[in-house]
């Protein structure tokens, strides 16, 4: 008589077989911050292909680019997307615009929304569209702050995890915004 064995089989780090798991940073100075946010994440949990996992909370930072914006609200989010680094990049950019992004005048200036995508998986990508995982993510903790509170032990591709690169970046006047919203 053959036994049968249930045997569990650990999912790769991406997740099931053509799901990737992506991190996506959300940013705003203008035009009502917090709705802007929160137009981004209700927006962002209607894309096809895509599941939200998690929702960082929010941190208020200095902006970095030309003096005298207003400060910027930060968050990150995960996600499971069965779409390509670059299909997710394309709905990314066809959300700020449906959301009413504005190319700020000066780069690095003040904006109303702004999605990035960060990682996708252990992607690495270097094209004039796309540039993975992002090229200064390592040197912002208005980004890695965010991603430490959901996913700190994420790997960056030739960076590290979020939770030590978290630790190396100067976190002065990146601060937690303490709100009752519910994620």
């Amino acid at each position: 008589m053959v036994r049968k064995v249930a045997v569990a089989i650990p999912l790769a780090p991406e997740g099931p077989v053509g799901v990737t798991r992506a991190l996506v940073a959300l940013g705003s100075n203008l035009d009502d911050p917090p709705r802007q946010l929160n137009a981004a994440e209700a927006a962002i949990r209607d894309l096809p292909g895509c599941r939200l996992v998690a929702l960082s909370p929010r941190y208020h930072s200095e902006p970095w680019g030309p003096p005298g914006q207003p400060r910027y609200l930060n968050s990150a989010l995960v996600l499971d997307t069965t779409l390509s680094p670059l299909e997710l990049l394309r709905a990314l950019r066809s959300l700020e615009q449906e959301l009413g992004k504005v190319p700020p005048a000066e780069r690095f200036g003040p904006r109303s929304i702004d999605l990035d995508l960060l990682a996708h998986g252990q992607s690495v990508v270097d094209s004039s569209e796309l540039i993975l995982p992002h090229p200064r993510l390592h040197e912002r903790a208005f980004v890695l702050y965010p991603l430490r509170d959901i996913a700190p032990d994420d790997w960056i591709p030739g960076r590290g995890s979020v939770r030590d690169l978290a630790a190396l970046v100067d976190g002065s006047g990146t601060v937690l915004e303490e709100t009752g919203r519910i994620p």
